[in-house]
């Protein structure tokens, strides 16, 4: 059974995907890396939502260190532009470094996403900052349009038959606006 890691943005968006990779055979490492999400308490809300949905799966959740400064240095001159912009990119890149780091350190086959799954964000641009984050740590990154097949209607029935948090915007201080 290959091993793979994926980023859990939230509990939301990582449903439906923790679902699929294992049904399709994986054996699915959760990793919720996100020093972005402000304020704090929105960070544990996203947390213990993302403890419940892996426990409902019985994938094993690793928390990455939630470190706000990493977050605010990476995105540093860059407070003024739009979602879907180059804060948004930065933001991605950051995470998904950190992911395919650890999926490397753990021996993993691969990593991917759950961000893709939401409709407001880029699968293309999401899928490049992942390869080439792959590319360049030597570990494959898995390119899944989670949202494809009612993936997102998917995802937000488990969410609600679980009952699980659900939040209001992205995640950053600048997304609240």
């Amino acid at each position: 059974m290959s091993k793979i890691v994926i980023h859990t943005c939230c509990a939301i968006c990582s449903g439906y995907p923790i679902s699929y990779l294992k049904d399709i055979g994986y054996d699915v490492i959760a990793y919720f890396y996100n020093p972005n999400i402000y304020p704090s308490d929105e960070y544990k809300k996203r947390l213990d939502a993302e403890k419940l949905l892996c426990k409902h799966f019985n994938v094993q959740l690793i928390e990455g260190k939630y470190d706000t400064d990493k977050y605010f240095d990476c995105v540093k001159g860059l407070e003024n532009e739009p979602e879907r912009g180059l804060r948004c990119d930065k933001c991605f890149a950051l995470r998904l470094e950190k992911t395919a780091e650890l999926a490397k350190n753990i021996g993993a086959d691969c990593f991917t996403t759950s961000i893709v799954i939401s409709p407001h964000k880029n699968f293309q641009k999401i899928s490049e900052i992942g390869q080439n984050i792959g590319n360049i740590k030597q570990i494959k990154y898995l390119a899944i349009d989670f949202k494809k097949k009612d993936g997102f209607l998917k995802t937000n029935n488990i969410s609600k038959e679980l009952n699980l948090y659900r939040q209001n915007y992205c995640g950053c201080l600048y997304s609240i606006r």
